[in-house]
């Protein structure tokens, strides 16, 4: 009777390593958003068009799935998948915030930095198995034993701010796949000064050119050149009209548009950033004319989940199975047939195909 007394029970899921989990998350800040932030590299590369269009195909096909609970019985040849009731978790793993929420926001650290981490906020004290959870924003998260950008396991050794919190209250999803800020740096260092170079061009009114003195007899100073481009640029800022004397010529550089804006580059550069995130190029509108119809709509979204989500949808699922929060023999799963065969959007996409087919008959009539 001793060996499953209260008093033994509380030793085996007692409160004082709760209360020192609590206690270290309190000291991490968790909890406390003000002192959360997803980190200045990040916000960079998400300026960048692809890579924040990429990021949101891939966070809204993981952010609408449900999850399904399941185990599985042997049948003489094969596994059979027995369904089980939804735990409350598999329905909203973070009572605060949506499912979609969590899911997007996890999905989006895996894509960026090649891991994310969630921090268990309840446990149960029947089992001591969590109960909810609390999305942690992966720049603000260290692991003293992993330098990274690859990871090789479970990190014994983490900390929030600058806080080390207990391991063994994180949940730590492990992407296949090194993040795209590791291993897409140069692409997108590039992408940002094209971006850039264009925006120069975009921000200046007049044609790009240069003054020449045609007046030779006194060679104007370096010192003076300088003050009077600055002069002519500021004026013709402020004004469209412009005035040289005899001794000065304006000339315009011979280039167009469409070379000033580095279109072809910014269009390469696009394609380049969309093999490193997985994603299909036409499906980011990369070198592809036209537009979707119905027969093509539900392969693109397959498209999308193979080549682009299934590596994230595998990671977070088969961590969300292991024996530090289900049972063994228990699991989940997204639901990916709902997602390719959701027969309201397809039903949407068919009206609308319908709809650019019959309008030129109207006009005709």
């Amino acid at each position: 009777m001793g060996l499953f007394s209260g008093k033994k029970q509380e030793a085996a899921f007692g409160s004082s390593p709760l209360k020192a989990a609590a206690s270290s998350a309190t000291q991490a800040g968790i909890g406390e958003f003000y002192s959360y932030s997803v980190g200045r590299t990040e916000e960079l590369a998400l300026s960048v068009p692809t890579i924040a269009r990429s990021i949101q195909m891939i966070a809204s096909v993981v952010g609408c799935l449900k999850l399904k609970h399941y185990t599985e019985q042997w049948s003489g040849e094969e596994y059979e998948k027995i369904y089980l009731e939804l735990e409350p978790w598999m329905v909203q793993p973070d009572p605060t915030v949506t499912r979609n929420f969590i899911m997007s926001q996890t999905v989006t650290d895996l894509m960026m930095r090649g891991r994310a981490t969630w921090f268990v906020t309840s446990r149960s004290q029947a089992t001591g198995r969590p109960l909810s959870f609390q999305w942690l924003p992966q720049a603000g998260v260290s692991f003293l034993d992993q330098a990274g950008p690859q990871w090789f396991g479970f990190s014994k050794q983490v900390l929030f701010n600058g806080v080390e919190i207990d391991p063994n209250e994180t949940i730590q999803f492990i992407a296949p796949t090194q993040g795209l800020i590791y291993i897409g740096a140069r692409s997108i260092s590039t992408a940002l000064k094209l971006d850039q170079a264009a925006d120069r061009f975009a921000s200046t009114e007049i044609a790009a050119g240069y003054l020449q003195q045609t007046d030779t007899s006194e060679p104007m100073s370096s010192e003076d050149l300088g003050e009077l481009a600055a002069a002519w640029a500021n004026a013709r800022r402020v004004s469209a009209v412009g005035a040289l004397n005899s001794a000065v010529t304006w000339k315009e550089f011979s280039s167009d548009p469409s070379k000033l804006q580095l279109v072809e580059s910014r269009q390469f550069q696009a394609l380049e950033l969309s093999r490193h995130t997985g994603i299909p190029p036409y499906l980011l509108g990369i070198g592809v004319p036209g537009s979707f119809t119905y027969s093509n709509a539900q392969q693109a979204r397959q498209d999308l989940l193979i080549f682009g989500a299934r590596q994230y949808i595998d990671c977070i699922q088969e961590t969300l199975s292991m024996n530090n929060i289900l049972p063994r023999g228990r699991f989940v799963h997204f639901d990916l047939e709902e997602y390719i065969y959701d027969n309201e959007i397809m039903e949407d996409v068919r009206v609308e195909d319908d709809m650019n087919v019959r309008a030129p008959d109207m006009e005709d009539a």
